[in-house]
């Protein structure tokens, strides 16, 4: 009791500040890890000066083969970053867990790691996220202990794809996912939720640099394309308690990215061909705070 009453007057701390928080400033400049060492460290992975075990390399469905070449103009987005001491410091940074803490309680799991690197728009607007809720792609729960914490790594608008939210979704539940039909292709498990009757108001998230948002599992987000030259980088990590737990998504709407997930580790782990879904989650997951319990 005495940890939770602590957990809320720090909550009702944060919140008494802004009549509307949305995101916290972490300004670049008090950050241990400022975004120009993490975009130094990308473009080292991009480059292939440093390999990092476990590391997943993503591309644009648009960018053909002809134009793979070894630098960030051929990279979205890097996913499981957790052995990379340089990115990794980003989940551990004092300014980020005091919220986090706030949310989920004191003992916290860095259990998915990316950095988005979203590419100017080929023309077939693959460069657009569509809207899901993050809780589809995670076998643990309770989904109350899980938050993500997303940070602007530059100034972040409209143009070259802010994220776009759908407010209040996040008290509602796990919707249907699957990948959109789209003309111009979708990225790999860039899955969207499968439900028209959603009637909310968008709400467009501009961000400066170093500006971090913190967000629910179960709120209906994405992002538009990127309608600009350059490319639009932020970092993230989805946190839960350590408390949470891990559930089997066989027969639920969840099992088609278990599936799909499953194929994918097989293919980059032979040896692993029998691995479950859960297993996926653990071998990732590393705790930045208090004690390692369930997950």
């Amino acid at each position: 009791m005495a940890r939770a009453a602590e957990r809320i007057r720090l909550t009702m701390g944060h919140l008494a500040r802004s009549p509307a928080v949305v995101a916290a400033p972490t300004s670049c400049q008090t950050l241990n890890s400022p975004p120009h060492k993490l975009r130094k460290e990308f473009e080292r992975i991009c480059q292939q000066e440093v390999k990092v075990p476990g590391l997943v390399v993503m591309r644009d469905v648009a960018i053909a083969k002809s134009e793979f070449v070894p630098d960030q103009r051929a990279v979205s987005k890097l996913q499981d970053f957790q052995e990379d001491p340089e990115l990794f410091r980003y989940c551990t940074l004092p300014q980020v867990l005091k919220y986090v803490e706030c949310f989920i309680g004191p003992d916290i799991m860095a259990m998915h790691t990316m950095l988005i690197n979203k590419p100017p728009d080929a023309g077939k607007k693959t460069s657009r996220h569509p809207m899901h809720q993050d809780l589809h792609y995670f076998p643990f729960r309770p989904a109350d202990r899980i938050v993500c914490a997303w940070t602007a790594l530059e100034r972040v608008n409209r143009q070259n794809g802010c994220l776009v939210v759908l407010p209040g979704t996040h008290t509602g539940t796990l919707k249907e996912h699957d990948y959109p039909d789209w003309q111009g292709g979708v990225n790999k498990m860039y899955h969207g939720v499968r439900d028209s009757t959603l009637q909310h108001q968008r709400v467009h998230l501009q961000m400066e640099k170093g500006d971090t948002v913190f967000f629910h599992p179960l709120l209906i987000h994405g992002s538009g394309m990127n309608q600009t030259q350059g490319f639009r980088k932020a970092i993230s990590c989805h946190y839960a308690s350590s408390d949470c737990y891990y559930i089997d998504v066989k027969g639920t709407t969840q099992e088609n990215i278990q599936d799909e997930v499953k194929e994918l580790a097989a293919k980059k782990y032979p040896m692993a061909a029998n691995i479950s879904f859960q297993d996926t989650w653990a071998f990732r997951g590393r705790l930045v705070q208090g004690e390692r319990r369930s997950l």
